[in-house]
């Protein structure tokens, strides 16, 4: 039988419904997600930039892809309303491993400037901006925009809890998967938009969009303790409970730290107090919200 007489959607349906298999069709992006109905909408953007490096402070970006989206006031995507794309050509040769991971090369970038002021123009009317790794993204975007610092943003990697509905992990490709879809990407904007998709779609057993459940946490405020010269045989201990590593080179203290939501922030000193140091103190805390969680203002 040839191909042209196989209905592979049919095919596709079919095997979808079996247990023993799992199916992926290929991201085709889409502007429509969810009716307005004459309803108010906000304004998000999606955003991804590839750099020269991971030196936030130091390492150039290379490209700034970003994807204007409206939602509802029930917190479900509405509409893509606009796509910016631009690159930017570094004051170094870009590094080769930079040009194996993101296949853009020197001959693509040259001559290319990043206009700040159509940057600001795109994001003039966001409401919040979101980053698949807004811990390395927004420092980036502050550094070159300065219109990102009056932005709240939100980070789709780590403030939805994806292994806990279900995914495999909080990478793009497994998002993807785990929604039953799968791109080739061969720019950033590809990501913004497989990201959009990602987000659009419902949660496992929850009957929320992911995207819902993000802007959820995003709205809370969080508080970031330090645990300063804490005993080094430790380390485990508190990388365990969600602890991470500032090794000081951008500015932050040399220890470890943890960011949780403001309610926990007693029973946290108290665990520091108890289990960590054995002595009444007071730990380094900085209070946090949208406005600037990830920013390299903090």
């Amino acid at each position: 039988m040839s191909l042209e007489n196989i209905n592979l959607a049919e095919m596709a349906e079919t095997l979808a419904r079996s247990p023993d298999y799992r199916v992926l069709r290929k991201l085709v992006p889409r502007d429509e997600f969810a009716p307005r109905e004459g309803q108010e909408t906000r304004t998000g953007i999606l955003l991804d930039v590839e750099t020269t490096g991971l030196n936030t402070s130091q390492d150039e970006v290379i490209e700034l892809a970003m994807v204007k989206f409206t939602y509802l006031p029930d917190d479900r995507m509405a509409a893509v309303t606009g796509v910016f794309s631009s690159f930017n050509e570094p004051s170094i040769p870009i590094p080769e491993e930079v040009v194996e991971l993101t296949h853009i090369t020197d001959e693509m970038v040259a001559g290319h400037r990043i206009d700040p002021d159509a940057v600001a123009s795109f994001v003039s009317n966001a409401a919040l901006t979101i980053a698949h790794n807004a811990n390395f993204d927004r420092k980036f975007a502050e550094r070159y925009w300065p219109v990102f610092e009056r932005k709240p943003w939100a980070c789709s990697a780590t403030e939805v809890e994806w292994r806990k509905h279900g995914f495999d992990g909080s990478r793009l490709g497994y998002l993807l998967a785990g929604v039953g879809l799968f791109h080739q990407a061969h720019r950033a904007v590809d990501d913004c938009r497989a990201l959009m998709e990602i987000l659009a779609s419902d949660v496992p057993k929850l009957n929320r969009s992911a995207f819902a459940i993000l802007l959820e946490r995003a709205r809370r405020k969080t508080v970031r303790i330090w645990a300063e010269q804490a005993p080094f045989e430790l380390k485990d201990t508190l990388k365990k409970r969600g602890y991470r590593w500032s090794d000081g080179s951008d500015g932050r203290p040399r220890s470890w730290y943890v960011d949780v939501d403001e309610a926990n922030q007693t029973a946290e000193i108290e665990f520091l107090r108890t289990e960590v140091y054995l002595r009444e103190i007071d730990p380094r805390i900085q209070f946090m919200s949208a406005m600037n969680r990830f920013s390299c203002r903090l």
